[in-house]
């Protein structure tokens, strides 16, 4: 999986077995998930018109989930929790008017049962934390849902009490107020804001902040930090990192902590410009303009 931003709009790229509640949604594979803005005057029609322009206009095939929202992308939510990574936007305004939009996808695979489970569980998230921010309100009339996933099927269920679903509401709970207090303006960011689950001293949520990051640098003076968490990860190349005996799993993990390719700056300037870039591409890339870090 591999995501990004271009002109407002959220594009999620690999390849799929997904479900959406948004337009022309259903139960699929597909290449391409996008969360599209629009302004908040918008009155098409036909939405999905509007995000086959979308992708036609970046150059992307047309099987794809997409969702609509007139929240800023700059007021995006992307949250990692192990093997999940969640996209929330949210906007609420005059009682329960407004929208949240949620993207899950699972970097293991999920089952049809799973995926469409997940559309539950998140649901029941996001109507814990609107409860707790203290709506009478449960969602809103246009919020919607894409559950995806890669990979051979690993999770068959994806209740609360599973383990994708355990990710999935603890995501969404805290990603939901997080994504409202950017649109409420009471919390700044000119650009997405990206959340890991950290069990270092105790399971807690953490914002990373490249201004604030206590470990800059963290691997050589001028480094970029701009794909700091690692889009590859876990890769596998052993010329990059290694597997290593886990103190709290009964599984290896993959340690890439000395790995530096998507900190050089040239490196790094190159796959924002080139967002579905292969591994193989940027170390080709990096050898070849003498600028290995």
């Amino acid at each position: 999986m591999r995501y990004y931003l271009r002109e407002g709009t959220l594009f999620v790229r690999g390849r799929f077995r997904s479900v959406s509640t948004g337009a022309g949604g259903g139960i699929g594979t597909v290449s391409t998930l996008l969360n599209h803005t629009v302004p908040p005057d918008w009155h098409e029609q036909d939405p999905l018109r509007e995000l086959s322009t979308v992708t036609s206009r970046e150059g992307l095939p047309g099987d794809f989930f997409g969702l609509i929202t007139a929240v800023k992308m700059q007021h995006l939510c992307i949250l990692q929790y192990d093997f999940m990574t969640v996209f929330i936007s949210a906007g609420i305004h005059t009682g329960s008017c407004g929208t949240i939009n949620i993207i899950l996808h699972s970097g293991q695979g999920m089952s049809d049962a799973a995926l469409t489970g997940g559309i539950i569980t998140a649901t029941e998230a996001k109507s814990d934390a609107l409860r707790g921010l203290g709506h009478l309100f449960s969602g809103t009339p246009t919020d919607a849902v894409i559950v995806a996933s890669e990979g051979p099927v690993v999770h068959p269920y994806a209740g609360t009490l599973t383990e994708a679903g355990r990710r999935i509401h603890a995501a969404v709970l805290f990603g939901v107020p997080e994504a409202l207090l950017r649109y409420e303006g009471t919390v700044i960011r000119d650009a997405p804001s990206y959340f890991i689950f950290s069990r270092y001293g105790g399971d807690h949520w953490v914002e990373w902040l490249p201004r604030a990051c206590p470990y800059y640098p963290c691997h050589f003076d001028g480094q970029r930090c701009d794909f700091c968490y690692c889009p590859f990860y876990p890769c596998g190349d052993e010329s990059l990192g290694e597997w290593v005996k886990s103190t709290t799993k009964n599984r290896p993990v993959w340690n890439c902590a000395g790995c530096t390719l998507l900190h050089n700056p040239g490196i790094a300037d190159y796959l924002m410009q080139n967002p579905e870039a292969s591994l193989l591409e940027l170390k080709t890339k990096e050898r070849t303009s003498g600028k290995k870090a």
